[in-house]
């Protein structure tokens, strides 16, 4: 080997060295973008950030050292739909009348480091979190007052008038207010959007549900008007529709994400495709059915099977899709990040290869939240979202279920809660 080339390697490692403070030694290093995997490698951290990944330790080495050389390591985890500080057992109103922001924060907080210890660095909080607890929630986790994952929070989720409510007496006036902001018509679109930039949000939420045969239907022109005003300040627009009535104008009118999709046609995800805009399955897992007390767990089981089959036939048709889970109700003895791991059957069921399953869970999801220059892999420049499992979750996404190491912002995430 030319000596110059050696000499010029060696100083390259000591300067990748002097600017690490911290090193993990890597034996598998997971590529979900590529479905690859490298062996052997190094990831030098510098307070937050990785500094550079390399194939051997420099010298001399960073004073503290990692040692995960029997383990696959990969990016932290991601869910793009969650409602961390809601409480679905009862009705919107009397949730709000029942819990206060200040239960509703410490509630968001334990299911955040519940998500944070399961593996997930980062979540979207996509509504329904009160009067704006989200920001708090975010900004806490920011300041470094609790040790939380990257939140990405909606705020109050914009919808037509009376929310995702099927009615109410006059009596009991708009108690939805306190989740939702009632817009009809883009200068109401518009300053909802404007609203809740101001208030904290780092994503715009839309709910298009139809209510009779045209209540609760957004147009293309009002999705395009939320979409301009989300993308002229470096957001992203989410839209939740859950068939082709509402789903058709959110595409064509901007979305970056549409959630749900339940029973969307072929030609919608086909639209879709072409459009780049990417699917949030949200599909409750067959597994929780029985365990939920439903008045009707056929149907219920049933739906769930739907969804896979439409999660199925739109990984066919080639639609990007990112991971998201909108649990909604909390099972005795399973924490908010274990039940959301439970999602990962939802799409082995669908017959999507275990690569594509990290791939929709970590870079796919940074791409939604245009986030990817920062987060979603292990690479120079990226945050240190590390996790590691004991087998390939490439071969077997299941392997995700059972993570033995985490790392946000380059901070080993202590494995106290986990044991718990």
């Amino acid at each position: 080997m030319n000596p110059l080339r050696v000499a010029l390697a060696s100083l390259l490692l000591a300067t990748s060295a002097s600017a690490a403070t911290l090193a993990v030694k890597v034996g598998h290093l997971v590529d979900p973008a590529n479905g690859a995997v490298l062996d052997n490698r190094v990831v030098l951290i510098d307070g937050k950030k990785i500094v550079d990944v390399v194939d051997r330790m420099p010298s001399p080495a960073p004073a503290t050292v990692i040692d995960l050389s029997s383990s696959w390591v990969s990016p932290g985890l991601m869910d793009l739909h969650t409602h961390l500080s809601y409480d679905y057992s009862g009705t919107l109103c009397a949730n709000y009348v029942e819990h206060g922001n200040g239960y509703r924060a410490l509630m968001g907080l334990r299911r955040a480091e519940d998500m944070l210890a399961a593996g997930f660095t980062t979540v979207r909080d996509l509504g329904n979190a009160g009067n704006y607890v989200d920001t708090d929630l975010r900004k806490a986790i920011e300041a470094g007052l609790f040790v939380g994952p990257t939140v990405v929070n909606a705020g109050k989720i914009i919808a037509p008038f009376g929310a995702q409510q099927d009615s109410a007496p006059v009596e009991v006036g708009p108690c939805w207010n306190y989740e939702y902001i009632d817009a009809d018509g883009v200068d109401e679109v518009r300053k909802a959007v404007r609203t809740n930039i101001f208030y904290g949000a780092r994503v715009i939420k839309l709910v298009s549900d139809p209510r009779g045969q045209t209540h609760g239907i957004y147009t293309e022109e009002e999705i395009r008007v939320a979409a301009d005003e989300a993308h002229r300040v470096g957001l992203t627009l989410a839209v939740h529709a859950k068939e082709d009535l509402t789903a058709v104008p959110a595409i064509l009118g901007g979305a970056d994400s549409i959630e749900h999709g339940y029973t969307v046609s072929d030609a919608t995800l086909k639209l879709m495709k072409q459009r780049g805009v990417y699917l949030v399955s949200t599909d409750r897992p067959v597994s929780h059915v029985p365990l939920l007390n439903l008045p009707n767990p056929a149907a219920a089981e049933a739906s769930a099977r739907a969804k896979v089959e439409r999660l199925r036939r739109a990984y066919k048709i080639g639609v990007p899709l990112a991971f998201g889970t909108d649990v909604t109700e909390d099972l005795g003895g399973r924490d908010r990040g274990r039940m959301t791991l439970d999602f990962i059957q939802g799409w082995i069921d669908a017959g999507i290869p275990s690569s594509y399953i990290v791939k929709a869970m970590t870079i796919n999801a940074a791409r939604v939240m245009k986030l990817e220059a920062e987060r979603g892999s292990i690479a120079k420049g990226q945050y240190a979202d590390l996790i590691a499992t004991a087998t390939n979750p490439l071969a077997d996404a299941r392997a995700l279920a059972a993570v033995t190491f985490v790392m946000k912002d380059g901070e080993v995430v202590s494995s106290r809660r986990r044991s718990h």
